[in-house]
């Protein structure tokens, strides 16, 4: 938190299935992996380029130690991101970041949204999707428009250091 860089418009990706495209999301899935991440993008490894990923892959499945009690997402490369939201209903839930560590805070989200893009390929995605997937699609994006979860907070009493909110859970930083 404090990078300039966290706080621009990202760039659109024009061509797909480039080295230079592929390296960017290999460097992605290492960093989101070694921070037990849930989601990345590009900004957040200081790239200034419309590309999130989110979600474990197939082999990976296991409990994300920051978000145990999350459903599955299923990995996805989204590039290019278009959010339509589904409704006016709105959840709040705790999240994290790993660009603002150490924190969590509520931040109210839309219940379910549709999503489209393309993969690194260009292959086109679109989803519909309520819940976590809902989450963490929406704060990826939210990284791509220069916004930062704190941002979106209501309520600051919901906002804290993970010590002082969760002092008897084993919640990692982030």
């Amino acid at each position: 938190m404090g990078e300039p860089l966290l706080l621009q418009v990202a760039e659109p990706v024009e061509a797909f299935d480039t080295p230079a495209l592929h390296a960017l999301i290999k460097d992605m899935e290492d960093t989101m992996a070694d921070m037990n991440g849930a989601g990345l993008a590009a900004p957040q490894i200081g790239v200034s380029l419309r590309v999130v990923i989110f979600g474990q892959k197939e082999e990976v499945k296991e409990d994300n130690p920051r978000y145990p009690d999350a459903e599955d997402v299923p990995y996805t490369v989204l590039i290019n991101p278009v959010i339509n939201v589904i409704g006016k209903e709105m959840e709040d839930g705790w999240e994290g970041c790993l660009s603002v560590p150490g924190l969590r805070g509520v931040v109210p989200r839309y219940a379910e949204i549709h999503y489209s893009g393309v993969d690194q390929y260009g292959e086109m995605i679109e989803r519909t999707v309520k819940g976590f997937h809902a989450r963490v699609v929406q704060h990826e994006c939210d990284h791509l428009d220069g916004v930062l979860y704190p941002m979106r907070i209501t309520d600051f009493k919901t906002f804290g250091y993970i010590d002082a909110l969760f002092p008897d859970d084993d919640i990692h930083d982030g």
